[in-house]
Parts: C-alpha cells; sequence; structure tokens
C-alpha cells in the first residue's frame, strides 16, 4: 500500500512540473541585432531580413521584412526630362494622353502643356482648355477631357504608385462628364497562353474599375474588356500591359 501511495504521489509530481513547464511563456527570438545571424535585424522579437529602407543595399527598399527592388520612379517629376513614369520605370511616350493634361508626345519625348486661364495665355496657335493650353485640332479621346492610358509589371495586374496620379485625373474627368460612359480595355504582353492573357487583362481592367470606384466614379457607368495580346502597340512589351480608356 505504502509503495502504490509513493507511486502516486510521485506521478502526480511529475505532472505538476510538465504542467508548469507548458505554461512558461517562451523566450522572445531576439532582443536586439546583436542576437541575429547572416546580417537579419531584430523586429518585434524575430530576426527578419529588414525593418526599414536603411537596412536594404542600394536600389532595393524593405517591404513586409524583405527586400525588394524599388521602383525607378513615383512620378514623372521624378523621370529626365521628356520621359514618364509608367509602372515604376521612366519610359519614352507613345502617345499625347501619356503626357499628362493639354501635353502632346513629340518622338517619344513628351512636351508638357502650359496652364491658363484664357486663351491669351497661350500661343497663337493654342487655345486654353480645361486650364491648359492645347494645339486646336488635338485629340482628347473624344471626350471632354483625356483619360491616360495606364501601365502594368510583367503578370501584374496591381496598381503602381506610379499610376495613381494618371487614374486620379481619370476619375475626376469620368465624374464631370454627364452623359457619357467608358470602357476600360486591358491588355498584356504576348508572354503566356492566349487564355490566360485574357484573363489577365481582365484582372487589369478589373483593378483599374475597383481602383476608380473607391475614388467615387460610378461603377455602372464603366465597362470592363478584356482583349488579352491580341491588340499589340508595336512598342515592346513594356507599353502592351495596360489599360486603355474609351468613351462610349
Amino acid at each position: 500500500m505504502r509503495r502504490l501511495v509513493a507511486a502516486m504521489a510521485l506521478l502526480l509530481g511529475f505532472a505538476f512540473v510538465v504542467a508548469s513547464c507548458g505554461d512558461k511563456a517562451k523566450a522572445p527570438g531576439c532582443k536586439g541585432d546583436q542576437d541575429c545571424k547572416n546580417g537579419q535585424h531584430c523586429s518585434a522579437n524575430k530576426c527578419v531580413e529588414c525593418s526599414e529602407d536603411a537596412h536594404c543595399p542600394k536600389g532595393k527598399k524593405c517591404s513586409a521584412n524583405a527586400c525588394v527592388v524599388a521602383p525607378e520612379c513615383l512620378n514623372d517629376e521624378q523621370c529626365p526630362a521628356g520621359k514618364v513614369c509608367q509602372a515604376g520605370k521612366c519610359k519614352a511616350c507613345a502617345s499625347d494622353n501619356e503626357c499628362g493634361p493639354g501635353g502632346s508626345c513629340e518622338a517619344g519625348a513628351c512636351k508638357r502643356a502650359n496652364k491658363c486661364t484664357q486663351d491669351t495665355d497661350c500661343a497663337d496657335d493654342e487655345d486654353c482648355v480645361n486650364g491648359y493650353c492645347k494645339r486646336a485640332g488635338m485629340s482628347s479621346n473624344d471626350g471632354p477631357c483625356p483619360l491616360s492610358t495606364v501601365y502594368f509589371g510583367f503578370d501584374d495586374s496591381s496598381i503602381q504608385p506610379s499610376e495613381r496620379d494618371r487614374l486620379d485625373g481619370n476619375a475626376q474627368c469620368i465624374e464631370k462628364t454627364n452623359g457619357k460612359n467608358v470602357s476600360l480595355i486591358g491588355h498584356t504582353d504576348t508572354s503566356g497562353t492566349e487564355e490566360y492573357n485574357i484573363a489577365l487583362s481582365e484582372r487589369r481592367a478589373q483593378s483599374v474599375a475597383d481602383y476608380l470606384s473607391r475614388l467615387g466614379a460610378d461603377p455602372a457607368r464603366m465597362m470592363v474588356v478584356p482583349k488579352g495580346e491580341t491588340e499589340p502597340t508595336g512598342l515592346g512589351d513594356d507599353k502592351d500591359r495596360r489599360v486603355e480608356f474609351q468613351w462610349r
């Protein structure tokens, strides 16, 4: 009997010790960078590749604790004169609507329009249209204000920071244009199968529609039109990964 009582007491003691160990909080993975290896940094008690841009090599930035390639530009002002920022890269222009309100594309370089309040603020062959000097006869997408094409990265349908200013301008244009709807025409380059590219072009156009809707544009006025790889620009893959706007 004594042996049975002793054995039970021993088992109860062992169970208490195990339970106590289970309740003990785990120690943090790190308290500082000195606790990490291979050049990693301590963030929220975890060793990670980076916690700020300064931890990444030149040409990269910190995103979700990982160093990723930084965009070459976020807007046109960060590009050399005449070039435009498209999908995070500085590119030559291909059409007037890439050059901002009233701008024109001449031999691959944007000629930015001057701001104005009346025709006398502009050159003799220009008129003041929507606050910018514009040559008579310049196309405006068959609407009262221009709608800019937006561009995408390879195999990507997310809105790049470089395209947001263009979409902001497009949203304002759509909002003040009564009685007209707009088609959002998605395109891709020729990488991948035709079926995949149709789906990708639809995702791109839908991504633009969703973004414009969040800015206040009426979804009922926008139609998503996926074209896949069927209408290349002839200017290279970067120009093919796009969503165009067309009044209807």
